[in-house]
C-alpha cells in the first residue's frame, strides 16, 4: 500500500506504526509521530495500523540552535529562576552550526550552560546512518529547550511544540514565529496568538520577540515564563543595538528577560548582563567563531562578569573628571 512519510511517497506492507519505525531502525522513544496531522500517543504506536493513503510525520531533535526585580533578587543565592526552576548558569546556548558533534559537545561543556536549544525536524528516512543529536547529549546534565525555528505561522509553531512534547523531552519551549525570511524578525501578532494557546496547554513558554516593551508586557500577561527580546537580528553579531529599550523592558515586566539573538562577542554578552538582563541565549556567536570552544568559555566568563558588575552597581556617568586621589594634604 502507498503512504506519505515526511512528505515523500512510500510503498509498504501493512504494519503498525511501531513496527514501521522499527523497520526503519528508528527508536520509538526518541521521536514524535503525527498521523494524518494528529499527534499519535506513544502508547498507541503498536495498536495503530497504517492504512492506504495515510500521511505520517516522524520528527526528532537536531542541533539548532529577566524595576522591581533587583529587590526580589536573593543576595546569597543568585540563580536564574524560570517557572520555579533554578539554574546556576545564565548562559543558554544553541546546538546548531558546529563543524561536528564532538565540537558541539566541547563548546557546550566549556560554556557552562545548563539550558540548550534544539530544533524539531523530520527524521531522515532515506539515510539512517546519520547520528542523532541525542546520542551526544547527556539528558541528565542539560535541560533541552525545543524551539520552533523556521515557523512563520502560529499554527505551525503550535504544531511543532506539541510534537516536541510528544517526543518526550520537555514542555519548556522557545517559541519563535518569524515574519520575514531576510531579517528573521518575529511576527509578533502570530507570536501572541501562539503563546496564548501554548500557555493554555500547559507549556512553559519562552518567546523570542522584538525589543518592544509593549509586546513583552503582553507576553508576560499571557503567562509566558520569560521574554526573550532580540539584541540584533539573528546571527548578525551586531550586539545590543538598543540598550534603552532593554532597560524599559526590564522596568516593565517581572519575568526574566533573556537577550536572544545578535550577540557576537564576549563584550556584547557582558553589556546585556550589565543592563540587568537575567540571561543571554546565543548560538552563532559561539559556533561561528574561529575557535568555538574558546569563545564558549569567553562567553561564560563575560556573562558571569556582567552579572557581577550589575549586582555591584556601576558608578554614574559624568561629563567631567572626578579625581580619585584626595586633594587634602597636597604638596604645594
Amino acid at each position: 500500500m502507498n503512504i506519505t512519510v515526511n512528505g515523500d511517497a512510500a510503498s509498504i506492507e501493512e504494519l503498525s506504526v511501531q513496527d514501521y519505525l522499527v523497520s526503519l531502525a528508528i527508536d520509538p522513544r526518541r521521536v514524535a509521530v503525527e498521523l494524518n496531522r494528529d499527534i499519535l500517543p506513544k502508547a498507541q504506536y503498536q495498536s495503530t495500523l497504517l492504512k492506504e493513503g495515510d500521511a505520517l510525520e516522524i520528527v526528532h531533535f537536531v542541533g539548532g540552535g529577566s524595576h522591581t526585580w533587583r529587590a526580589q533578587m536573593p543576595e546569597n543565592n543568585d540563580k536564574l529562576v524560570i517557572a520555579g526552576r533554578e539554574f546556576d548558569s545564565r548562559l543558554m546556548v544553541g546546538t546548531g552550526k558546529y563543524a561536528d558533534f564532538p565540537q558541539m559537545v566541547a563548546a557546550i561543556e566549556a560554556s557552562g550552560a545548563q539550558i540548550i536549544t534544539v530544533a524539531v525536524r523530520r527524521v531522515n528516512i532515506s539515510d539512517r546512518s546519520k547520528e542523532s543529536l541525542l546520542d551526544h547529549i547527556d539528558l541528565k546534565k542539560y535541560t533541552l529547550l525545543p524551539n520552533t525555528a523556521g515557523c512563520y505561522t502560529a499554527d505551525d509553531a503550535i504544531r511543532t511544540c506539541r510534537l516536541a512534547r510528544e517526543a518526550g523531552l520537555s514542555d519548556f519551549v522557545k517559541l519563535e514565529v518569524l515574519g520575514d525570511e531576510r531579517t528573521l524578525y518575529p511576527n509578533n501578532e502570530e507570536l501572541l496568538k501562539a503563546a496564548a494557546v501554548l500557555v493554555g496547554e500547559g507549556f512553559t513558554v519562552l518567546p523570542y520577540t522584538s525589543d518592544d516593551p509593549i509586546v513583552c508586557k503582553r507576553l508576560e500577561e499571557l503567562g509566558c515564563a520569560a521574554v526573550m527580546p532580540l539584541g540584533a537580528p539573528i546571527g548578525s553579531g551586531l550586539g545590543i543595538r538598543n540598550p534603552y529599550n532593554m532597560r524599559i523592558i526590564l522596568e516593565t515586566v517581572r519575568v526574566p528577560v533573556i537577550v536572544d539573538a545578535g550577540v557576537g562577542t564576549a563584550s556584547d554578552a557582558a553589556i546585556a548582563m550589565e543592563l540587568g538582563c537575567h540571561g543571554v541565549l546565543m548560538n552563532t556567536g559561539i559556533a561561528g567563531a574561529k575557535d568555538p570552544v574558546a569563545m564558549a568559555e569567553a562567553m561564560k566568563l563575560a556573562v558571569a562578569a556582567g552579572r557581577l558588575a550589575f549586582r555591584a552597581g556601576r558608578i554614574p556617568m559624568k561629563l567631567y573628571a572626578n579625581a580619585s586621589s584626595p586633594l587634602a594634604g597636597l604638596i604645594a
